[in-house]
């Protein structure tokens, strides 16, 4: 897997998306205790909230930024993202009320739909070959497990020595550490492309995505994936704090080992999609998640037991570890069906599409959590797991046969 780092364009480019995921982990458990701290028990309202603003921006400004700046030197957008990004972030220890957790989330995550979907679609030139690409796929899932995983234990830590308003100033450095590694980047020439309305180049990754069964696919096992998500991330501190009656540091321990299982998969991924399939490794995790989802409301429901608060990070590693079967193979199928072309709008699509999944599940999450309970709220998103999961299986069958990638002839060995 690490042999992949040898190529000097795609280790600095992992090397910028390893800090700035640090700086987003801290500012993940930074944020959950600024909601709490604000809302109290009503902390996953804000948080539901905050994140469906999220998730409208991801959903809105992807497609528009991608079609609006297709002729923008990759290297300028990148780094004007990251360095709004660390603005943002600056701004975030002085809040004192939801409303301006809600702006700064907008604009923070405005600036994020601006740069992923290009970082994304960047990679697959900097690596063309299919095996090459697979193991950067499961490095850079191994590095976001990392993160999950590191991230909340570095915040835990620091958390005793420090207040949480502090964690925001990790967040700063590690946007702008991104800006500087893809500062020194030599990136691949933009390709010329045939300039066309706006119009097409807004529409063009979505109409890839309608023509492509295993691509239609994909679009219902990211509503698999967002319900599950949406119960980890909104409701983790309610969870934790208010169910359990636990700390902040078992915060944090909770969203590691959620991270832990995304790892485990990350590591023997590679050597899995060399023998099995995709749809295989994908549908597998999709059948896992709404499971995992039961056993949440399962365990709510035995709260008072000493095995509950145990079985819930052993849930948490399941559900992280079947995340990661779904997500981890999805970039390969987007590299798949998609050319250098229309790449990058494929690439925003999959994230715009795959977010708006969350402003379904994320509100749902935060509502019903705080009205009918954690234990219904989790049954609920379980039973909207099971009904993708169906759709995704009948969407993509097993006869579709993957089309042969067209070569880029941007070698992974040039240095420019």
């Amino acid at each position: 897997m690490l042999e992949v780092l040898r190529n000097s364009a795609y280790r600095k480019l992992f090397s910028a998306q390893v800090v700035a995921l640090v700086g987003t982990g801290l500012l993940t458990v930074a944020l959950g205790l600024l909601a709490f701290d604000l809302a109290g028990g009503d902390a996953g309202i804000v948080l539901g909230i905050a994140l469906t603003i999220k998730m409208l921006a991801y959903v809105g400004v992807a497609p528009v930024m991608s079609a609006l700046t297709s002729h923008v030197p990759r290297k300028v957008l990148l780094v004007s993202a990251d360095v709004l990004r660390a603005g943002v972030a600056v701004s975030l220890p002085f809040v004192t009320e939801a409303w301006q957790i809600y702006l700064l989330i907008f604009v923070l995550q405005a600036a994020s739909a601006t740069f992923t979907p290009a970082f994304q679609a960047l990679i697959p030139e900097v690596l063309p070959e299919e095996s090459q690409y697979t193991r950067a796929l499961s490095l850079s899932r191994l590095a976001y497990d990392l993160e999950s995983l590191l991230s909340p234990i570095l915040a835990a830590a620091l958390l005793t020595v420090i207040s949480y308003h502090s964690l925001f100033v990790g967040t700063v450095f590690g946007f702008l550490g991104s800006a500087a590694l893809v500062l020194s980047t030599s990136l691949p020439a933009m390709r010329a492309t045939a300039v066309t309305s706006f119009l097409d180049r807004l529409t063009r990754g979505v109409r890839v995505f309608w023509r492509t069964p295993p691509l239609r696919s994909l679009l219902a096992m990211n509503m698999v994936v967002a319900a599950s998500t949406a119960m980890v991330i909104v409701n983790t501190v309610v969870l934790v704090q208010s169910t359990f009656g636990r700390t902040q540091m078992d915060f944090a321990i909770a969203l590691a080992s959620y991270g832990f299982g995304s790892m485990l998969v990350a590591l023997v991924l590679p050597r899995v999609l060399d023998r099995y399939s995709d749809r295989r490794v994908m549908l597998l995790g999709c059948g896992i998640l709404p499971v995992g989802l039961v056993a949440v409301a399962l365990l709510v429901l035995i709260r008072d037991s000493p095995l509950a608060w145990p079985g819930m990070l052993i849930n948490w590693v399941v559900l992280g570890a079947a995340t990661a079967l779904v997500l981890t193979p999805s970039a390969r199928l987007l590299r798949r069906h998609s050319d250098d072309t229309n790449r990058p709008a494929v690439f925003a699509a999959q994230f715009s599409l795959s977010h708006a999944c969350f402003i379904v599940t994320y509100p749902l999450a935060g509502i019903l959590g705080a009205t009918l309970g954690l234990a219904p709220t989790a049954f609920v998103l379980a039973a909207i797991a099971v009904a993708a999961g169906i759709i995704a299986t009948r969407s993509w069958k097993a006869e579709d046969s993957p089309v042969t990638p067209r070569p880029l002839d941007w070698p992974p060995s040039s240095s420019r």
